[in-house]
C-alpha cells in the first residue's frame, strides 16, 4: 500500500519584504529604550514650603469615623432614595405581593386534574407519580 503526500510550498518572498520585516524589528527594538527615557522623572524643585514642612496632621477618630463609615452610609442612602422615591410617588407597590392566586400547572391539562385518567387498579400507574426501591 502506498501513500501519497503533498506538502504546500509557499511561493518565495521577495527581498523587499523581508527588508521591511527586518526594519520593523529593528524600530520595536530602538523604540523601547526611547520609551524608556522618555517615562523618566521630570526634574523639578519642591515648591515652597514644602521641604522643610516637617509637622504631620492626623485625623482624629471622629473625622476618621466620619469619612470611612459616615461618607459610605450616606451614599448608599442617596442611592436608595434615587431609587425608590420615582416609585413610591407613582404609588407602585415596592414590596411583592405573597398573597399568590392559583397554582400554575405549565404544560399540563387545560382544565387541571379533573382531565386525569383515574387509576384502573391498584397496579395502574395512571394519576401520578410512582417509585420503587
Amino acid at each position: 500500500m502506498t501513500t501519497h503526500v503533498s506538502l504546500h510550498v509557499s511561493p518565495s518572498r521577495s527581498p523587499r519584504s523581508a527588508y521591511a520585516r527586518w526594519a520593523g524589528r529593528a524600530a520595536v527594538v530602538a523604540a523601547a529604550p526611547a520609551l524608556a527615557l522618555l517615562s523618566a522623572p521630570a526634574h523639578a524643585d519642591v515648591p515652597a514650603g514644602w521641604g522643610d514642612q516637617t509637622e504631620h496632621q492626623g485625623l482624629d477618630a471622629l473625622h476618621s469615623l466620619g469619612i470611612f463609615l459616615g461618607a459610605p452610609l450616606l451614599l448608599f442612602v442617596i442611592i436608595a432614595v434615587a431609587v425608590y422615591l420615582p416609585a413610591m410617588i407613582r404609588g407602585e407597590k415596592l414590596l411583592p405581593d405573597h398573597s399568590a392566586g392559583e397554582a400554575q400547572w405549565i404544560g399540563g391539562p387545560r382544565q387541571g386534574v379533573a382531565e386525569l385518567p383515574a387509576p384502573d387498579g391498584a397496579d395502574s400507574r395512571a394519576g401520578g407519580a410512582s417509585g420503587s426501591w
